[in-house]
């Protein structure tokens, strides 16, 4: 252990080596925030800590997988267990297996992913919500702690069309929560909020977990949201030993419920919390730091920390305006053809965009180019339609109940079993007080020809005996349920009489991805397998030889050699609008300039085509706070104030917007002064 603490820097030893209490790690992008937390983890088992009773939590299964190798690599691997090391999402769902009788449910559930989701409230709210509408408010009163019932007491003051739609969707949230129970499902929001609600109305429970987990520890933590952070609370209730780590300098998520005050305020919730920055960055040359510590020192809601460099100078950030998206493209794609040629493999260079819209031209740019590409968070492996058809099939034979998994699989592959034939047995079934398959197995060959006609009744009773083997070899290997699943639905060879080649070979895949599983989990079952495919991420992939194509927050985390950064124009990056944070737009930025190594070219356009009409765009204010170009801060006029203005105020001096509410003909202004809120007439100051 001596040799590995050996390796660190002052500072990620003095991190590694504190174990008790509460501890605040400040890890810059690229200081080596994995190695010390790592090596923390081996420190503690090093010390006779049993394993069991830390507790390490991530955002991704590849981040999990690599700190559980790394720091195993660092002891004796066969004296110990494991070490609890999981995703959020993963800890809940363990958690769920063992304690979710405590609400009235049973431990065979099924989780949803967010398509499922959304198909479900398409039903629920008919024609008066729009499904994405309420699939987003839904997740953020989850993500708040907000039931049902209490959505609906949070409409007061709201004017009379925006109150009757928000006690429409706290309806539709009641009526959907409903529904989830009933079937025995969980959406990924559930992962976290029903572990929390557990603890906080069980005090044995709360009690049992804290004690068990002496010792926890969070990586990413500017990224947790309230429910995150409150379930942490649950789970050092008998103990202050907490070690978060993060940067509040890379907290970009909070158009998803990602609050940064967690982390800016980590003080005031633990007491006597040690924080160490780590401020030595070994990833990316000085030239890059240099430009990244330029932006987001322009932000004022911050821990004071600079990056300093280990790498040399290397080379100088590149600017490169273009004449429009398509003189942009090419030239990308020329320079990243040039690095090829030099030797450097596709997979260590990428394309950053802050919206989506701008990879159409970059994608033909580099398909005239022919070079491959991968355009990272497209539709992934398990949002594939013949992959949730096979899902569907598997989740109906771990929990026959699962009437949305039965209404997909129904007639997939096609057996004459139509819409209309669906309804009624819905209906039906809803009027008897079962479900679907419980319908099924308790009526005559007779009733249901009655209620399907001979055709569909024939084939659903094939259905019903289909499920009921499945169902019996859901406790049996993995390997053996797939073998016989394609034998008795025959879902692949479906496709390929489709000729849908492409399909046939993911099914091929997800039964591959099934028996491996099984083979490297000791002959793991189903249940284990459709928990384990439900929280695959998009990351946990990108190993591709191709050139990677992907939005700043897909790329978070990521580290690549070369690093180009596009649309770097005033409205496209800056984001611009009344529900804009300037800061967590720099803190992108800062996010994207820190994913490159040796070099980083900033791209802008002098036209776009967007929205169906040409614009005449002007360069990002980001190029000039990095000092990349001459520029300066200079007074708007004439609009309005909104969030994340920065002001200026004759006796407060600098300041930035917090909140804006109507006086009168004025705006009043909640504006933080280095940390100080005052509420000022807008009047009384002028935007920088």
């Amino acid at each position: 252990m001596e040799r590995y603490l050996a390796e660190l820097n002052e500072a990620q030893r003095d991190a590694a080596t504190t174990i008790d209490g509460a501890i605040l790690i400040l890890a810059g992008a690229g200081t080596g925030k994995t190695r010390t937390i790592t090596t923390r983890l081996a420190y503690l088992l090093s010390l006779g800590v049993d394993p069991r009773s830390t507790l390490t939590l991530t955002f991704t299964n590849k981040a999990a997988q690599e700190m559980r190798i790394r720091a195993l690599n660092m002891i004796d691997q066969n004296a110990i267990y494991p070490p609890e090391l999981f995703t959020f999402h993963k800890f809940g769902l363990l958690f769920l297996r063992f304690h979710i009788g405590k609400l009235g449910r049973k431990p065979s559930f099924v989780i949803i992913d967010s398509d499922d989701r959304k198909r479900i409230l398409k039903r629920l709210c008919g024609e008066a919500i729009e499904a994405k509408l309420a699939s987003s408010v839904i997740s953020r009163y989850k993500n708040a702690i907000v039931t049902p019932e209490a959505a609906l007491n949070q409409n007061e003051g709201l004017d009379p069309f925006s109150k009757k739609r928000y006690e429409a969707l706290a309806d539709i949230y009641a009526s959907y929560d409903s529904y989830l129970t009933a079937n025995n499902l969980v959406d990924f929001d559930d992962l976290l909020l029903l572990p929390y609600m557990i603890m906080r109305d069980n005090p044995e429970v709360k009690e049992l977990i804290a004690k068990r987990y002496q010792f926890i520890m969070v990586d990413e933590y500017q990224d947790t949201n309230e429910l995150q952070f409150q379930l942490l609370r649950q789970l050092c209730s008998a103990h202050n030993n907490l070690c978060v780590v993060g940067d509040d300098d890379q907290s970009i998520y909070g158009w998803r419920g990602a609050n940064v005050r967690n982390i800016l305020g980590f003080r005031d919730h633990f007491d006597k919390t040690k924080v160490v920055k780590l401020e030595i960055n070994y990833r990316s040359t000085e030239e890059i730091i240099k430009a990244a510590n330029e932006l987001i020192g322009h932000n004022r809601m911050r821990y004071d920390k600079q990056l300093k460099g280990a790498l040399g100078k290397g080379e100088a950030v590149r600017l490169k305006q273009s004449n429009d998206e398509a003189e942009e493209a090419f030239f990308v794609a020329k320079e990243a053809q040039k690095r090829i040629n030099a030797g450097v493999s596709p997979k260590n260079i990428a394309v950053l965009f802050r919206i989506n819209a701008l990879s159409r031209a970059l994608e033909e740019g580099f398909s005239k180019a022919r070079i491959p590409f991968r355009l990272v968070d497209s539709v992934g492996f398990y949002e594939r339609v013949e992959i949730k058809d096979a899902i569907a099939y598997l989740r109906l034979a771990v929990n026959p109940d699962d009437d949305f998994s039965a209404r997909r699989a129904i007639n997939k592959p096609r057996r004459g079993v139509g819409d209309l034939t669906q309804k009624k047995l819905l209906r039906i079934a809803e009027d008897r007080g079962l479900s679907i398959m419980g319908l099924l197995s308790s009526v005559s060959d007779e009733e249901l020809d009655e209620i399907a006609g001979k055709k569909a009744g024939k084939a659903l009773r094939e259905f019903e005996t289909a499920i009921g083997e499945l169902s019996a070899l859901t406790h049996e290997s993995a390997i053996k349920l797939i073998d016989r699943f394609e034998n008795l639905i025959g879902l692949r060879r479906y496709y390929g009489e489709k000729e849908e080649s492409e399909r046939a070979l993911n099914l091929d895949e997800l039964y591959g991805l099934a028996r491996d599983f099984s083979v490297n989990n000791d002959g793991a079952g189903l249940i284990e397998f459709l928990s384990e495919s439900a929280l695959a991420s998009d990351q946990d992939s990108i190993d591709q030889e191709a050139l990677n194509l992907m939005t700043i927050h897909a790329a978070k985390g990521l580290e690549f050699d070369h690093v180009f950064v596009v649309g770097l124009e005033e409205g496209f990056f800056p984001l611009l609008g009344d529900t804009c944070d300037l800061e967590e737009e720099r803190r992108l930025g800062y996010v994207a300039f820190t994913r490159a190594r040796k070099s980083l070219t900033l791209c802008s356009a002098r036209s776009r085509f967007f929205h169906g009409k040409r614009e005449v765009m002007k360069k990002s204010r980001f190029l000039a706070e990095a000092a990349l170009v001459e520029g300066c801060l200079t007074i708007e006029e004439g609009t309005p104030f909104k969030k994340g203005d920065l002001i200026k105020h004759k006796l407060f001096g600098m300041g930035r917007v917090l909140a804006v509410t109507k006086a009168g003909k004025e705006q009043k202004l909640t504006i933080s002064f280095g940390g100080i809120e005052r509420d000022i007439l807008s009047n009384f100051v002028e935007r920088i």
